[in-house]
């Protein structure tokens, strides 16, 4: 299936299925994918050897968020989240803890109301772990409790650990929302289905550990660089979520 990049620092805001109206923020190149994972099922495709582009500096990001909030604000349209997400793994970028910092304030000035967000795969985190701790929404990925299982769909770019992602989890406390990714098909000639008892039960394990806020229970709804992955009914994620919220954790579905 066909997949893009985000061709802007600032995009959107676009409506959201998890987080509503959503403003994103993308810190990576504007024409390069950047990831420590190469999920399967990316909407921004998998990742590429070459030309890694330039990442935008603290300064850029400061402007033109502030011009997009200052037209939001003009406008009466205001976001219910800023979100960092885009054209890979936000905290890759060298100088997250400032974009941070100076997204908070700008909130402050232009939409008091909105959530900071970031959407991260919590594999490399700490150098960014100041700045994660600050927002009010760190949507950390876990998409199963079997590191086999996430070599073959996250793919990793170096040595992965379950037992490190899981102390890494445990230094938040509490404060981080768990997104989990939900698919099943084929890739590379293996099977793949996350949704069995094999990986829920070691992921549901990880979950009473680690006690996030929220279980944020999902499945592909765009493209994908992989035409041989499906998403998995919403009566199957209802079922899991179930699962979740016997471990007195508040789910959210989207199917």
């Amino acid at each position: 299936m066909p997949t893009f990049l985000f061709d802007k620092i600032i995009f959107g805001p676009v409506q959201s299925r998890r987080l509503g109206v959503s403003l994103g923020i993308n810190l990576l190149p504007i024409n390069k994918k950047i990831c420590s994972f190469d999920c399967i099922y990316c909407e921004c495709g998998l990742n590429e050897k070459l030309n890694k582009g330039e990442m935008p500096t603290a300064a850029d990001v400061k402007k033109e968020l502030e011009l997009k909030l200052i037209e939001m604000s003009q406008s009466g349209k205001l976001p219910d989240v800023i979100t960092f997400a885009g054209n890979g793994e936000p905290t890759l970028h060298p100088e997250f803890n400032q974009i941070i910092e100076f997204t908070l304030k700008l909130r402050e000035t232009y939409c008091l109301n909105a959530r900071v967000a970031v959407l991260s795969n919590g594999f490399h985190i700490d150098k960014a772990f100041e700045g994660l701790l600050k927002v009010d929404d760190n949507i950390l990925k876990l998409d199963s409790g079997l590191e086999s299982t996430i070599c073959s769909i996250d793919r990793p770019n170096g040595s992965y650990s379950i037992l490190k992602i899981v102390e890494n989890l445990k230094r938040f406390e509490g404060k981080f929302i768990m997104q989990s990714m939900f698919i099943k098909g084929s890739f590379n000639g293996q099977l793949i289905d996350n949704t069995t008892e094999e990986n829920l039960l070691p992921w549901l394990e990880i979950i009473a550990q680690t006690k996030p806020q929220k279980v944020m229970i999902y499945t592909i709804d765009r493209s994908t660089p992989v035409n041989s992955i499906e998403k998995i009914a919403t009566e199957r994620l209802n079922e899991i979520a179930a699962r979740v919220e016997l471990l007195g954790i508040q789910t959210q579905v989207s199917g």
